[in-house]
């Protein structure tokens, strides 16, 4: 995963984050994800997101099914509270999700629960956990449910590595992932000549 925030004004700041999945540890192909977004803050614990969605998957682990290539528009909204140490966000995401495979098209709506935490064991390391649920718009509510934990280190306050554990439950399958990634943050403020 390479995810990066870059901030462009006290408000406002551009999401972007590619992630590459496996079914197998960096063997066989399953999914690559490309997002973009526009994040507003209104107060410190409070801000949306809207943005767009490029992905692939390959659906033919142990099968015959050909790619799935989606295009999708998001919307986020995110309340950030802290209780003790734990930082707690709690994300509402709405996607109107466009999908093709093998020349057959069809859109579907989803919305999207996460519970993510984080906790503080130093300066420099912290431990989260999340908990995602997936509902779609159509006959099939329940699309999937997503939990994780794992380790954040900080090397400075713009450059971060994770590792963890990722599961995900489908109405008839379940992944099991090892979680790598890099999170940096790059500042385009203006600086105040106060």
């Amino acid at each position: 995963m390479f995810d990066a925030n870059h901030l462009l004004s006290e408000n406002f700041k551009l999401l972007t984050n590619v992630h590459f999945r496996y079914f197998e540890l960096a063997t066989e192909f399953q999914q690559e994800i490309y997002r973009i977004g526009l994040n507003y803050t209104f107060r410190k614990n409070i801000n949306i997101t809207a943005g767009f969605v490029y992905s692939e998957t390959d659906t033919s682990y142990k099968s015959t099914f050909p790619n799935l290539y989606e295009f999708r528009f998001y919307q986020d909204f995110n309340l950030k509270n802290m209780w003790n140490k734990m930082d707690i966000n709690h994300r509402i995401r709405l996607a109107q999700r466009f999908k093709r495979q093998n020349f057959d098209s069809k859109i579907n709506h989803t919305i999207r629960y996460g519970l993510f935490l984080e906790y503080p064991l130093s300066t420099n390391l912290k431990i989260y956990a999340f908990n995602e649920l997936f509902v779609n718009f159509t006959d099939k509510i329940f699309d999937q449910n997503r939990i994780g934990s794992g380790i954040i280190r900080n090397i400075n306050n713009d450059l971060k590595f994770r590792i963890g554990y990722f599961y995900t439950k489908f109405s008839n399958s379940e992944l099991h992932r090892l979680q790598l990634g890099i999170i940096i943050t790059t500042h385009h403020l203006k600086k105040s000549s106060l």
